[in-house]
């Protein structure tokens, strides 16, 4: 068999650890809206319902190495671009219908993630009742630090995840405030759709999302995960 067309590239990430080559294959983005109480609250939600779902194309990973800084284009149709850090949970293992009780062992690995947002195209299509595409899934939209084997991290309920924004807090929260935790959310995601290895999910943001713009830095990070740091840059 042969394509008509060049076959365009996988979408990759780093992988933490010493091989600088090793890489994870990216199948499909699902992203967990409002899974913070403090982040539902400031959005407007009542503070807990029921899990929903986005999706970002594979190809809108912006994988950084770490150490390093990712330079992310400032995106066009928009003059509100917001940031919401996440605990990314990279699937190594598929299925559908995955219990909660043996989710973790389908879990590959995790990374830092940032679900980039234009906020005001997100607004406009709220208040039309449309998808959300356009402000969630665009070129760029989701910057990603190296993923670490989930055996190499520490993660617990006080886990400290936080993003600066040019050195001033914006985003401070402890996993532990996840309203559906992990292995809920893979239970969930697997009754939607069957998880593929290569699957990344970003878990929900918490409180203190907010504007940035060109030449604002980003830091992000998750004790015992790993950091991620991005600067917004002219097209």
């Amino acid at each position: 068999m042969s394509h008509v067309l060049t076959a365009p590239p996988i979408a990759t990430v780093p992988v933490a650890g010493t091989d600088p080559d090793a890489t994870f294959p990216v199948h499909r983005i699902y992203c967990v809206g409002r899974n913070y109480v403090d982040h539902q609250i400031e959005m407007g939600g009542s503070g807990r319902e029921e899990p929903f779902f986005f999706m970002k194309p594979a190809d809108a990973v912006l994988p950084v190495r770490e150490g390093e800084t990712g330079r992310m284009h400032y995106p066009s149709l928009t003059s509100d671009l917001h940031h919401e850090v996440e605990l990314v949970v990279a699937i190594g293992k598929g299925g559908r219908d995955i219990p909660a009780e043996s989710a973790l062992a389908h879990v590959w690995g995790y990374a830092v993630g940032i679900d980039m947002t234009r906020r005001d195209l997100q607004a406009e299509a709220k208040k039309l009742g449309r998808p959300w595409c356009t402000s969630k899934g665009f070129d760029e939209s989701a910057p990603i630090g190296a993923i670490r084997p989930a055996a190499e991290c520490y993660l617990n309920a006080a886990t400290v995840i936080s993003l600066d924004v040019n050195n001033a807090k914006r985003q401070h929260s402890v996993i532990g405030k996840l309203i559906w935790s992990v292995p809920e959310i893979i239970a969930k995601v697997s009754a939607a759709w069957t998880l593929q290895p290569g699957d990344l999910i970003f878990t929900g943001t918490p409180e203190g999302v907010a504007k940035v713009g060109i030449g604002d830095t980003l830091a992000a990070r998750i004790d015992g995960v790993g950091s991620l740091r991005v600067q917004l840059v002219e097209r």
